[in-house]
């Protein structure tokens, strides 16, 4: 078995809470702020039309945001050697606490135990499928974050985070080295670490040169190596990295779902399950603003978390952003950009689950379709390494989840009306293949589509209605092929980051 300290869980939790309550213009938390700069606020210039943007002094360079390096990655002193230390400690650190407290065996490593996992190949391993896709991604963003907290660009601080799961695969553990981990760890674990860091820079950026102490624990909360970093190493890591002001959505949403359908072969599930859902959305450089540039990977993102009261705590963990592209327009009502997005998504309905790392081919754009109306998108589609399988029942002999090559896409369409409406679309399809795959051979088939509404009813409150879709088609070797459904209907409540669902003025 594989695990790391689950204090992660709670981590991820408070991105929800920080960043929603950030976002607003709130001066309290800043209080301590020896600068008396003022809080992070948002644009009021054209609340019906505005996407929220950021003013605070953190993202005016005139102010002491950080001068960039002609890469435009890098900001600020920078250290190659100190996350590497770190990386290092924070594995040793992880293998005492398991060796401890999880299983003396397979942590009880050796120099004779890391000299046999240098010469044997890696192989595809067994362990539980939260562990393997979404604790080792989660621990892979920790050492990229080491990186990216001391001054690195996003290339480099993957290779810390390549090292960094090389090095607990070899040195870590006294089991055989695994291939999985290492993508969902070394590249997973960037395509999460980037919106995390992304996320804790902006609400360090609401608070002018000298963040106060409760954005400085709401950034450590989100990213931890940046608390650690700008802790330990004080002025020498204090540069905020400058966002460049990028138009962003935000919403938090709380609300009650019911499980309206649930099937597995045609029998319908006695009890549907209700739940109380969290849900976090955040649309980070969104096209449309001529000021703003997409140099930089991840200078666009969408980052998705949801979770429930029900036995799957973590139900969605979806990130994805754009690696290397550019922007583009048409005619005067439409702008978008296009290129290579790298993307990380961890989805777990209660009776199956998917989880892939990938790269795809696409386009975010939006579409002005007369004066109140917009249309926002996002297109992909690409191939990864993804992992899926059952959690209702297997005394059939069905493998509990498979891993394989993983064709998949997305289909995202938000329609805004004004301040008033939104209706979001999304539909994703991940087929995972018996290619470089576990037996026994076969393929998933995930399909999962949603439908909500929501109504702005005053401020930054909205009410709304959502319809979730899920299903899984299986088919194994010697096995009898399965079909599973999930529908979900919730009612929410939504904070929204300002009054408006996040149309860019067009420039």
């Amino acid at each position: 078995m594989k695990k790391i300290n689950p204090v992660h869980g709670l981590l991820l939790a408070t991105v929800t809470l920080v960043i929603a309550l950030a976002t607003p213009a709130m001066g309290a938390d800043d209080a301590t702020s020896s600068t008396n700069e003022p809080a992070l606020k948002l644009s009021e210039s054209n609340p019906g039309s505005q996407p929220t943007t950021y003013e605070g002094p953190g993202a005016q360079p005139e102010v002491g945001a950080p001068e960039e390096t002609a890469t435009g990655e890098t900001w600020g002193e920078r250290s190659y050697v100190i996350p590497f230390l770190e990386i290092i400690a924070f594995e040793a650190t992880l293998n005492i606490y398991d060796r401890f407290f999880w299983d003396e065996q397979v942590f009880d490593t050796t120099f004779s135990s890391f000299q046999d996992n240098l010469t044997t190949a890696p192989v595809i391993d067994s362990d539980s499928f939260q562990i393997n896709q979404l604790y080792h991604p989660y621990q892979g963003a920790m050492y990229f974050g080491f990186g990216r907290s001391a001054g690195l660009s996003y290339w480099q601080s993957l290779m810390y985070s390549l090292f960094g799961s090389e090095l607990w695969e070899t040195a870590g553990e006294t089991t055989l080295p695994s291939f999985n981990d290492q993508i969902a760890s070394g590249i997973g674990g960037t395509f999460l670490g980037e919106p995390l860091f992304r996320m804790a820079s902006l609400v360090l950026e609401g608070g002018g040169e000298t963040p106060g102490f409760w954005r400085e624990l709401g950034a450590a909360c989100i990213s931890p190596p940046t608390g650690i970093n700008r802790l330990l190493f004080g002025e020498r890591f204090d540069k905020i990295f400058p966002s460049r002001n990028p138009p962003t959505f935000m919403c938090l949403r709380v609300g009650m779902s019911a499980t309206s359908r649930e099937t597995d072969n045609g029998s319908t599930q006695a009890d549907p399950e209700q739940q109380a859902t969290l849900d976090f959305l955040m649309l980070y450089g969104l096209p449309g603003k001529s000021s703003y540039s997409y140099d930089r990977p991840f200078d666009y993102f969408s980052f998705e978390l949801a979770l429930g009261s029900g036995q799957n705590s973590f139900q969605n963990v979806m990130s994805h952003g754009l690696l290397y592209g550019t922007d583009y327009d048409i005619g005067h009502s439409y702008r978008g950009i296009w290129g290579l997005y790298g993307s990380y998504d961890y989805i777990s309905p209660q009776t199956f689950r998917v989880s892939s790392t990938a790269l795809s081919l696409g386009t975010t754009a939006q579409w002005s379709l007369m004066k109140d109306v917009a249309l926002q998108y996002t297109v992909l589609g690409g191939v990864g390494y993804g992992a899926a399988g059952t959690t209702a029942g297997t005394s059939t002999g069905e493998r509990d989840y498979r891993y394989g090559t993983t064709p998949q896409g997305l289909l995202s369409f938000r329609f805004i009306m004004n301040d008033l409406a939104m209706v979001d679309l999304n539909e994703r399809v991940y087929y995972i293949s018996d290619v470089y795959g576990t037996s026994p051979d076969g393929h998933e088939l995930i399909q999962r589509g949603n439908v909500g509404l929501s109504v702005r009813v005053y401020g930054q409150h909205a009410l709304g209605i959502q319809f979730t879709s899920t299903s899984r088609d299986s088919n194994s070797a010697g096995l009898a092929d399965r079909r599973q459904t999930e529908q979900v209907v919730s009612l929410t409540y939504t904070f929204l980051g300002d009054n408006n669902f996040g149309v860019v003025d067009l420039e």
